[in-house]
């Protein structure tokens, strides 16, 4: 999908700020003790525990820090969160799905809404438009794991629907149900991953020129913040010119 890495960079663009170093550990850590909480606290029996751990240290969070959150689960300690799907429409019409954990379905609700209207969005009803996207399995790897072909048939090995490479790296897709047999199968092969997650994968994309590329940050931005929050996906793409003013 032309301007997925591009998407990419800018979605993990606070990610690689020290400011917002703690907020990326601590939306990390919640799913972890989330999924320890709803499965085996045992990664290796745990599939969905095994994915978090796996991102976690994709971002660098110390292993104290995993191992605490586990730990937390394991005591019965912390909140019992709800995962909530929200959906909705940004500037430009673009699509926006927002993924949270809350423990007060109110507050959240209210706070989205709000940072929706505040920002020239519009939340809707669940379901108005995620039909535009399709639920995948997502594997990125590093431009050095190996050239095109080589990725390929690792991928195509490892029982994934297709691979995208350029320059910034590799992309590989599968189910979201094979999600932690292709990762595992992957990394007998091409060694650790950078990222290994659930994605929204959109059908199509709408690409946006700066002042609507700019306000549609401003939303994303404003919706990340949210400790609610855990992950914000969009349809839209954005040329290198538009990249290099952002």
């Amino acid at each position: 999908m032309a301007g997925h890495s591009k998407w990419a960079n800018i979605q993990h663009r606070k990610g690689r700020q020290d400011k917002l170093r703690a907020k990326l550990f601590s939306k990390l850590s919640k799913e972890i003790t989330v999924a320890a909480k709803m499965g085996d606290p045992d990664p290796d029996k745990n599939p969905r525990l095994r994915m978090a751990v796996k991102e976690a240290k994709s971002s660098s969070v110390p292993k104290d820090v995993i191992d605490r959150a586990i730990k937390k689960s394991m005591a019965g300690e912390g909140e019992n969160y709800e995962e909530i799907r929200y959906e909705g429409y940004g500037p430009s019409g673009v699509a926006v799905i927002v993924e949270t954990m809350t423990d007060n379905r109110n507050r959240t609700a209210s706070t989205v809404r709000s940072t929706f209207s505040k920002n020239g969005g519009n939340l809707g009803e669940t379901g108005s438009v995620s039909f535009m996207f399709d639920r995948k399995g997502q594997v990125s790897y590093p431009a050095t794991a190996g050239d095109a072909d080589t990725v390929m048939m690792a991928a195509i090995e490892a029982g994934a629907e297709d691979a995208e490479s350029s320059e910034d790296g590799h992309i590989i897709w599968c189910e979201d149900t094979d999600l932690s047999d292709v990762s595992n199968a992957l990394e007998a092969e091409l060694g650790e991953s950078e990222s290994t997650k659930l994605v929204w994968r959109p059908q199509t994309t709408t690409e946006l020129g700066l002042e609507d590329a700019q306000k549609l940050m401003k939303l994303i931005d404003a919706l990340e913040d949210d400790d609610d929050v855990q992950t914000v996906t969009a349809n839209f793409e954005i040329s290198d010119e538009v990249m290099e003013q952002l």
